[in-house]
């Protein structure tokens, strides 16, 4: 081991309660995804102004690149371990900032088991205090004030990412899977 790991703890390994999958990497290919730079409108929440965005150019499936933005009431949460066991980790409750900076993120646009579009975003962020937090945005509850949040996306064009039950990890997912319409 090098010399300045040493000292580090060792990352834990996480075990998940359900029965394991045959297919370890759940892939598929998009050959004609396309990518794009997006200017995410104030005044939208965070899910309307991705959804809408991706919509207008018929994307229904996409992962996002979130770079700087300011937006207020930020709805997020964190995942400590599960302490019933039943899963790995589970989100705690919702924290709230009245006013915050983007600075970082990371969402994936897909659909829900309802058929309806759903966004799955975690993101690092500063309250208006200036300290530095991240965690699992509630995409449908922050909205992007003052100016718009810009946004590199590459659709996944040729298949689709649904949310759907993981026996594995006892939790809804979002999964490769055959190309379907999101009702929106």
């Amino acid at each position: 081991m090098p010399e300045r790991l040493a000292g580090l703890p060792r990352p834990r390994t996480l075990i998940h309660p359900g029965p394991c999958s045959a297919v370890r990497l759940d892939h598929r290919q998009a050959p004609a995804a396309r990518h794009m730079r997006l200017a995410l409108a104030p005044g939208l929440t965070l899910f309307d102004a991705i959804v809408g965005a991706l919509s207008s150019a018929s994307v229904e499936s996409a992962s996002l690149t979130l770079l700087e933005g300011d937006l207020e009431d930020l709805d997020f949460c964190v995942a400590p371990p599960d302490r019933s066991g039943h899963v790995v980790a589970t989100y705690g409750p919702p924290a709230t900032l009245q006013s915050a900076r983007l600075l970082f993120g990371n969402a994936t646009l897909g659909c829900a088991e309802t058929g309806h579009p759903a966004v799955h975003c975690h993101a690092v962020f500063s309250s208006a205090q200036g300290h530095l937090l991240g965690g699992h945005v509630l995409t449908q509850r922050c909205r992007i004030v003052n100016a718009p949040v810009s946004a590199l996306a590459t659709s996944l064009d040729g298949f689709g990412l649904r949310i759907a039950y993981d026996p594995e990890t006892r939790m809804s997912l979002m999964r490769p899977a055959a190309a379907q319409v999101c009702h929106g």
